[in-house]
C-alpha cells in the first residue's frame, strides 16, 4: 500500500491510501483535489473513511459518493449524509479487496469520532482524525477532558512504531506550546527543528508516530510530573486526578 496526501483548505490533508489500482481516502473535506487526483492517475475509488461529522472532513463525501459509486466507512447515528457502512466501536471492516482495519471509538473532539488502526502494512497504521494530533490534540467542542484521556489512553495502547496520520498540519504551533509545557524536554526542541526544517520545503511534517508522541505530546504525558507541575502552575490551584490535568492543558491551548 502508498500512502499518500491530497492538501485541502487552509492546513487540512485528505489521505489517500493506493493499491494495485484502486485508491482509498480518508475524510474528502472538499471533492475537487479528489476528482483531480484520480482523473490524473487514472485510480478507481473503492472506499472512503470518515473519521467524524465536521464539514471540513466530510464537505465532500456526497459528491464523491455519487461520482464514483464507492463504498463510505464512518461514524454510525444516520447524521452523517452519505455513509454506506456506518461502523460501531471495535468493528473490523476491509478496504481495497486487502487490508483489514479496526475502528475504534476516540471522543474528546466530537462525540462521534471514529479512529482508524490498520497493522498489514509494513507499519502499523492510524487515522486519528482531528483527536489526536502531531504534538497535540483536538479542542473540546462536544467531549469532555475524561473522554479525550480516555482517547488518548487508547493510542497509548497501539503499537510504538504506528505511523499516525492526523487531519490538520498543526504541528509546529503544537510543538511551540509543547515546549511552553515543558522547557526542559530535549525531545520536544530535537522534534521542533526537524519539522521547521520540512515545513520550509512545504513538506508534510507527518506522520507522527506513537513512540514519539509518548516523548512530547503534553496530552499524552499528563502523568508525567513535570506536565502536572506545569499544570498547577498555570491554574495556580491542586489538581486531584489526570483527566483534570488534561482539561487544564487544553485550556491553557486554546488560550495560547
Amino acid at each position: 500500500m502508498k500512502l499518500n496526501h491530497l492538501d485541502a483548505f487552509s492546513d487540512n490533508y485528505i489521505w489517500t491510501m493506493e493499491s494495485e489500482g484502486k485508491i482509498a481516502i480518508v475524510d474528502p473535506g472538499d471533492a475537487k483535489p479528489i476528482h483531480e487526483y484520480i482523473k490524473k492517475t487514472g485510480y478507481v475509488l473503492t472506499d472512503v473513511l470518515i473519521t467524524h461529522h465536521h464539514w471540513d472532513h466530510t464537505g465532500g463525501l456526497e459528491e464523491v459518493i455519487e461520482e464514483y459509486k464507492c463504498q463510505a466507512y464512518g461514524p454510525s447515528g444516520g447524521h452523517i449524509k452519505g455513509i454506506t457502512k456506518p461502523l460501531h466501536d471495535n468493528e473490523n471492516f476491509t478496504i481495497l479487496d486487502r487490508y483489514q482495519f479496526r475502528a475504534f471509538s476516540a471522543p474528546g473532539h466530537t462525540n462521534d469520532q471514529l479512529s482508524y488502526f490498520c497493522d498489514e502494512t509494513d507499519k502499523p497504521i492510524l487515522f486519528s482524525g482531528d483527536t489526536l494530533f502531531y504534538a497535540g490534540c483536538g479542542r473540546l467542542f462536544e467531549g469532555t477532558p475524561e473522554d479525550m484521556l480516555f482517547s488518548m489512553d487508547r493510542y497509548m495502547e497501539l503499537p510504538s512504531d504506528t505511523l499516525v496520520f492526523c487531519g490538520h498540519e498543526y504541528t509546529e504551533s503544537n510543538l511551540k506550546f509543547a515546549m511552553t509545557v515543558e522547557p526542559h524536554n530535549e525531545e520536544i526542541l530535537k522534534v521542533l527543528k526537524e519539522v521547521q526544517k520540512s515545513r520550509s520545503i512545504n513538506k508534510p511534517s507527518l506522520p507522527s508516530r506513537i513512540d514519539t508522541e509518548l516523548k512530547i505530546n503534553p496530552f499524552m504525558r499528563c502523568r508525567e510530573l513535570s506536565v502536572i507541575d506545569a499544570a498547577e502552575k498555570y491554574s495556580k490551584r491542586k489538581l486531584g486526578n489526570t483527566a483534570e490535568i488534561l482539561g487544564e492543558i487544553r485550556n491553557w491551548k486554546d488560550n495560547f
